[in-house]
């Protein structure tokens, strides 16, 4: 388009100059208007320019996964794995491939965990390093489909109940899913699923950005560009682990020389939707200090579901007709005939059989996970790759010790301010022995559960099953089998008060233990803390923080002791 120019006469004097002068000032003013709107243009269509031109790069499978499992920190012994709602944690290590062109990239991790806790994820190997980090928060799903294909063509198919004929035509989506989807068809503007009819969308192609999986990815910039191996670890949320023991008692023992095997697993779960195969998988015992809310910083991606319903299909009046079924078809007997026997085929039957094929092979000694320090903490590793399976739990051998020396034990509580008239207590019963490699451990043993079993002439029956807290090596290791019924111990004071009130006045005892098994059985009895307590009149030695006595009970007897105890005043 060209401008067309005017020309006007002269102007003189001041007035003309005064004149040319306001329209100098008007021009430049239009001229600064126009560059300033040029400028504001410009940028504001270089922005969306850069961000179109950053490359879309989808990084491989992972090549080798390592899966790191942490115990929820706040469960407590006795408290059982919460396989619903897990609350431990895990680091996951994956390897990947990506390919980058020259210039800005944007990488994309498909099939991260679930529970991903975003912002503790860490990507090396790349040369130009992370300039920004994302996570997708929609999965692939029918709102999803809908919301992505917003003014876009899609198909609908209705099908005719009395004719089972499909009709389908095109229709673009005007709505979003969120309360109902309305459709723009030939016939004009109409709901789904409110035509009475049965209904179904066909979408040509999913919409960029969505995945059936996790998606993390990554801003990148590469002046040469080229292929790269790439490491992705994160936390994530979702995961937990116990140790399950299995302590079998060996026949022919007494109270003083008791042996047993011990065969512990750890019970791996993953409550994530993702799988893991062949990973390296490890698991850390021992509290962590955790102060991060991991469930929030988690918060998992949503896979929202379309919603649409107008008119019911069918009733609960009318249905399908109950089936019924021919009684006499129970009455109707199976006949079996025979046929003649030959001589040639009876002299075969009676021929003597084959030899039987040689015994199998043994089966190579099972692979235990080993155990490696991590400062104060202790790392079991499995030694070969196994399946993380998703919505899974997964048990490896960690422990493996047969003949393990031990002694049963009997113990009763009498303390001062449990003086009781009413009937006898009974013991309780544990298995005690060292965790120590003189005594056939010297393993640190995780917390858990273990299920006891005694081996006798009928199999192996299992007699309890308790909790077991984290015991070190070196340490004293108890396994708890409940209440015994053979042995009682009744505890009784004579003045009838509690010498915590009355503190430097003595409290005569006294405990009546009595022992109904076939053998002599000792008995220790627990008498109270040595910083609350001073005994007199009974030998007591200091164990775990308590004065404790140990005392011999005669086969089907009974023995009485008699003590004083006094409070030590503040």
């Amino acid at each position: 388009m060209t401008r067309s120019r005017t020309s006007h006469p002269p102007l003189h004097g001041a007035r003309a100059r005064a004149r040319a002068g306001a329209g100098g000032g008007q021009a430049s003013a239009r001229r600064g208007g126009t560059f300033v709107l040029a400028v504001a243009a410009i940028a504001a269509f270089a922005a969306p320019a850069a961000a179109q031109d950053r490359a879309i790069v989808e990084a491989s499978a992972p090549s080798d996964i390592a899966v790191t499992v942490y115990r929820d920190p706040d469960r407590r012994v006795g408290q059982e794995l919460d396989t619903r709602f897990p609350r431990g944690f895990a680091m996951i290590s994956e390897t990947r491939t990506v390919t980058l062109p020259p210039g800005a990239s944007r990488i994309r991790f498909e099939g991260v965990a679930e529970g991903m806790i975003a912002v503790s994820a860490i990507v090396t190997g790349l040369p130009g390093g992370t300039i920004e980090k994302n996570r997708n928060a929609d999965l692939l799903s029918p709102a999803a489909l809908v919301d992505g294909t917003l003014g876009n063509r899609v198909t609908i198919t209705r099908t005719n109940p009395g004719t089972g004929k499909a009709r389908s035509e095109d229709a673009i989506v005007r709505t979003r899913a969120d309360g109902g989807l309305v459709l723009e068809t030939e016939a004009g503007y109409e709901a789904v699923r409110c035509s009475g009819l049965p209904e179904r969308l066909t979408f040509d192609s999913v919409p960029d950005g969505l995945s059936a999986q996790p998606i993390y990815s990554i801003d990148t910039r590469d002046p040469a560009g080229g292929t790269y191996t790439v490491t992705l670890s994160y936390l994530s949320w979702g995961f937990d682990w116990e140790a399950s023991y299995v302590a079998t008692v060996l026949d022919g023992g007494d109270q003083d020389d008791l042996r047993f095997d011990l065969v512990s697993w750890l019970t791996i779960l993953n409550d994530n939707g993702q799988s893991f195969p062949d990973a390296e998988l490890m698991a850390v015992a021992g509290r962590l200090n955790v102060v991060s809310d991991f469930r929030r910083l988690a918060s998992p991606p949503a896979a929202a579901p379309l919603r649409l319903t107008c008119y019911p299909l069918g009733s609960t009046a009318t249905g399908s007709p109950v089936p019924t079924f021919d009684d006499n078809l129970q009455s109707r007997a199976i006949v079996v005939t025979g046929s003649r026997v030959s001589a040639d085929s009876y002299e075969m039957a009676m021929a003597p059989p084959p030899p039987p094929p040689p015994p199998p092979p043994p089966p190579p000694p099972a692979q235990v996970a080993s155990e490696e320090n991590l400062g104060d903490l202790k790392l079991y590793r499995v030694p070969m790759a196994v399946d993380v399976n998703a919505k899974g739990l997964k048990q490896v051998a960690f422990l493996r010790e047969e003949d393990i020396e031990g002694e049963l034990t009997y113990e009763a509580a009498c303390y001062p301010a449990y003086g009781s008239k009413g009937d006898p207590r009974p013991a309780a019963l544990q298995i005690e022995t060292v965790n120590d490699e003189d005594h056939g451990l010297g393993v640190a043993l995780p917390t858990g559960t273990v299920a006891v079993f005694e081996r006798g002439e009928a199999g192996e029956l299992l007699v309890a099953e308790e909790n077991i807290r984290d015991y070190a090596a070196g340490q004293d290791v108890e396994l708890a089998l409940g209440a015994s019924g053979q042995v009682f111990a009744g505890c009784f004071t004579f003045d009838g008060f509690d010498p915590r009130e009355r503190p430097g006045e003595p409290v005569a005892m006294r405990a009546v233990l009595t022992n109904a098994n076939p053998r002599p059985v000792d008995v220790r009895l627990l008498l109270g803390s040595p910083a609350v307590y001073e005994f007199d009149g009974i030998d007591a030695r200091l164990r775990n923080g308590e004065r404790v006595s140990s005392v011999r009970v005669p086969a089907n007897g009974s023995r009485e002791l008699r003590w004083t105890a006094r409070a030590i005043a503040d």
